[in-house]
């Protein structure tokens, strides 16, 4: 049965045309991946299927009555919001019930009136029916599962980092238990056992999933179809992420094939126009030039833009790099054991531990943002070290990539810039387009070029390879793996860093939290 249909779905930004004619279904228990590179609109495509942006063309269609779940990272939660409260939100239709429910029960020990007492009734029984009564109980497992009992029940919303407030956001959706869930970047702040639980839960709903994610390992193991968007067309491919990438190169060959034999056509039907045009043989000329004219010509297959990466290094004659002594971090109180560690030139190093452990605070005052409760942290003083905040936060969003840059670097050539936005897979109508209207991987792809403008021989980086496609992971990988000074690098993908860093700090260990 199908639950969604999209019918010559159109959509477009200024010059840049995401997908055209597009069509496709998601049918009952269908799971279903949405993949792409950085930009190609896989987010625009959820956010059309739940109007909030509106195509230039195109029909969708939802089975009537059905309950749609979509992470919405970017919620508004009432201040003063605490993490049990927004959760108990889930549930808001319930317990009016509830107090519908009470409310009959006080009127009946009033007047005695049997109609209440029956109301009453058959509220208790929608109540039982759906689960009213272990709500307490599936709040605590959703918390357990998605490591949200380590930021506290009683935390306020408002006080939380963006990697805890979108987890929160994803649990709530959960709680919900919607017919289709539609999730964008689930994985992105998860660690590796909340994603197991995740994988886990997908597995065993019974409802249609769509979810957007660049973690293909994560992509594997929880859907059996995927909705492939890359250069104008939606694909919808049977199977899991690896038999669609396998469908799709096997009709990139076909593709390619069927592309050359076309073009061996043409050439040597040109070649007879061009020899026959005024001879004896003209009129069969003129017939080859109709043919070539209402000729369907077929398209080479089109490769995904690579984005590549070089951090320029700015030498320092010192050989020790960084020194902490028993560092305490913290806000109100101290989150980890006091930290000691030295890196000496050319070393990277990675911080381990599960999300909200710590590792972003630890981070910040090793650079002084924010104030240390105890012991130091001193850098080379040749040291130059260069920051990637994993917070997606721009001083003015309204102004482009291209505008963003010229303003911490006034007098570099607007060519220049957009010469290193496209090294980073930026395009030309992108690095024109205002910064919140750009993908989450297109806003980390511009704060990685800006690093590329500033040399360094330390670098800081606190998950950058948050809502990369895997090109450009790719790429980011071997630049850091090609830059000869210091890394200190934040990630919660193994598969990015195992084999290459030279040392490992597990923050987990050292957490104070009980």
């Amino acid at each position: 049965m199908s639950l969604l249909e999209v019918d010559n779905l159109s959509m477009s930004f200024a010059d840049k045309k995401l997908y055209d004619d597009a069509s496709f279904q998601l049918n009952q228990n269908e799971h279903m991946g949405i993949v792409g590179q950085n930009g190609a609109g896989k987010s625009t495509l959820i956010k059309i299927l739940t109007d909030t942006v509106l195509p230039v063309t195109g029909e969708i269609k939802w089975q009537k009555n059905i309950r749609i779940g979509y992470l919405d990272q970017y919620a508004d939660i009432p201040a003063g919001t605490t993490l049990i409260d927004f959760l108990h939100t889930a549930f808001a239709d319930l317990y009016k019930i509830n107090d519908l429910m009470n409310t009959c029960y006080e009127e009946y020990a009033t007047n005695m009136d049997d109609k209440m007492l029956e109301r009453a009734g058959r509220y208790q029984e929608q109540l039982e029916a759906r689960n009213f009564y272990d709500i307490e109980t599936e709040i605590e497992r959703v918390m357990s599962g998605l490591g949200l009992n380590e930021i506290g029940p009683d935390h306020v919303v408002s006080e939380m980092s963006g990697g805890q407030r979108s987890k929160i956001i994803l649990a709530k959706l959960l709680l919900e238990s919607p017919d289709v869930i539609l999730l964008d970047e689930p994985t992105n702040y998860l660690d590796t056992a909340h994603i197991d639980w995740l994988i886990t839960y997908l597995n065993d709903f019974n409802g249609a999933v769509m979810v957007i994610s660049h973690d293909y390992d994560f992509l594997e193991q929880v859907t059996n179809c995927i909705c492939d968007v890359s250069f104008g067309k939606i694909t919808k491919y049977r199977g899991s992420f690896k038999q669609a990438m396998r469908q799709k190169e096997e009709r990139k060959e076909t593709q390619l094939r069927e592309y050359e034999k076309q073009q061996v056509q043409i050439e040597k039907a040109e070649r007879f126009i061009t020899k026959n045009k005024a001879g004896s043989k003209a009129t069969m000329a003129k017939s080859r030039e109709k043919m070539l004219a209402r000729m369907e010509r077929i398209d080479p297959p089109s490769e995904n833009l690579v984005a590549s990466f070089k951090f320029p290094y700015e030498n320092t004659g010192s050989q020790n790099a960084l020194h902490v002594e028993e560092l305490s971090v913290g806000y109100s109180h101290p989150l980890l054991a006091p930290v000691t560690f030295s890196m000496t030139m050319g070393e990277k190093l990675i911080f381990k531990g599960f999300n909200g452990v710590g590792k972003s605070t630890l981070i910040k005052s090793i650079l002084g943002k924010i104030p240390a409760k105890g012991g130091e942290s001193t850098f080379s003083p040749s040291a130059i070290v260069n920051y990637f905040d994993q917070d997606l936060e721009w001083d003015n969003a309204e102004l482009s990539p291209l505008q963003t840059i010229q303003e911490q670097f006034p007098t570099m050539m607007p060519r220049t810039i957009r010469t290193r936005l496209a090294g980073a897979g930026i395009n030309a109508a992108n690095a024109m387009k205002p910064m919140n209207l750009l993908s989450g991987g297109e806003q980390t792809k511009v704060k990685l070029a800006i690093l590329e403008l500033t040399p360094a021989n330390f670098l800081i980086m606190d998950e950058p390879t948050n809502h990369l496609d895997d090109e450009t992971k790719e790429g980011l990988k071997k630049a850091l793996q090609a830059f000869p000074g210091n890394l200190i690098l934040v990630s919660h993908e193994e598969s990015f860093y195992t084999g290459w860093v030279d040392k490992v700090l597990n923050v987990e260990k050292l957490s104070l939290k009980k």
